[in-house]
């Protein structure tokens, strides 16, 4: 398994993130061919103390090889795309 993941930090308007997530993320990550598995955990807390992170999500894939070919597709290119802006501001971290 190879994954794609993708950390939200905190921010002050949490409405506008999940009204971007459930709008547009979420559809387009879950249309990417090869996609095998999504988790998403949304984070409360951590030990001391409030957490700087919201959620995370992760996407599987069987192989590296797979994930980038998700990722050149159409819908791939469309959340690359829509995550950048967020990833340029410093709201997300993401990796693989």
């Amino acid at each position: 398994m190879f994954k794609f993941v993708v950390i939200y930090y905190r921010v002050d308007d949490e409405t506008a993130l999940e009204d971007f997530f459930t709008s547009t993320h979420l559809p387009l990550v879950e249309s990417l061919p090869g996609l095998r598995r999504l988790e998403i955990s949304r984070i409360t807390s951590q030990p001391f103390g409030k957490s700087r992170f919201y959620m995370e999500v992760e996407a599987y894939f069987d192989s590296e090889a797979a994930m980038r070919e998700g990722l050149v597709s159409r819908p791939g290119i469309d959340l690359m795309n829509a995550l950048r802006p967020w990833s340029e501001n410093k709201l997300i971290a993401w990796f693989y």
